[in-house]
């Protein structure tokens, strides 16, 4: 996995209010049963000294994306800014865009997928159904492929519904699985042994100031297929 460290570099976005860290693969954005270090205490101890801060720092996660994936994580510095965040995320007034690199199958180049997913606690994977099925909630999004590179293609993804490993498990329903996700059927993985999903781009209204935020993270580094699509 990528290393657990969180460097300054890592923030794209921050005001008194909020902080958006453009995540690597393989970091965790709260802790979790592993015992790993994650964001959310590192970022934490990093504003403690940046800002030379006497008591206990108050960072609250917004959202959540999965350990193998890259890309925009927003964390809440104010009680107020969470409480806000928290419920923009409910309404789904947080535009979020991914980039994922898939095989080069012949797929639509455009296409809204509709399933229904059920996540199996035992392998801490989701199943996906064609149609309603007891248990199953529905998933959506619509994903646009937006280049095409020798061994793989590039698809721009816009979530509707943000379900449990939603689009690593609806691309691959679809014969297309994500460039490194052996979980849902990769042939291979990736040197990071991280997934090449990326969450590109965050649009929302800002919870405090209202003023619209629209933030692009920089595709993983050191990595020539990423370093491809950018350019």
């Amino acid at each position: 996995m990528a290393d657990q460290k969180f460097s300054s570099e890592q923030i794209v976005f921050e005001d008194n209010h909020i902080i958006v860290i453009n995540k690597k693969a393989g970091q965790l954005v709260q802790g979790d049963k592993t015992g790993d270090e994650s964001l959310l205490e590192l970022i934490k101890d990093f504003i403690k000294i940046r800002d030379a801060k006497p008591g206990n720092v108050f960072l609250g996660l917004v959202h959540r994306i999965d350990r193998p994936t890259s890309g925009l994580v927003i964390y809440a510095k104010t009680s107020k800014a969470l409480s806000r965040l928290t419920q923009m995320v409910k309404n789904r007034e947080i535009k979020k865009t991914y980039w994922a690199l898939v095989a080069k199958e012949m797929i639509p180049s455009s296409q809204k997928l509709v399933h229904y997913l059920k996540k199996n606690e035992k392998n801490n994977k989701a199943i996906v159904f064609p149609k309603a099925t007891e248990g199953a909630k529905e998933a959506i999004l619509t994903y646009h492929m937006i280049k095409i590179l020798d061994n793989y293609q590039l698809l721009e993804i816009d979530l509707e519904t943000g379900r449990h490993h939603q689009i690593r498990a609806q691309l691959s329903k679809i014969g297309v699985p994500i460039k490194g996700d052996l979980k849902y059927g990769a042939p291979r993985s990736n040197p990071d042994s991280g997934i090449s999903l990326h969450a590109r781009k965050l649009e929302f209204v800002h919870p405090v100031t209202k003023e619209n935020i629209e933030i692009v993270a920089p595709v993983p580094e050191n990595d020539k297929v990423w370093a491809a699509c950018e350019n």
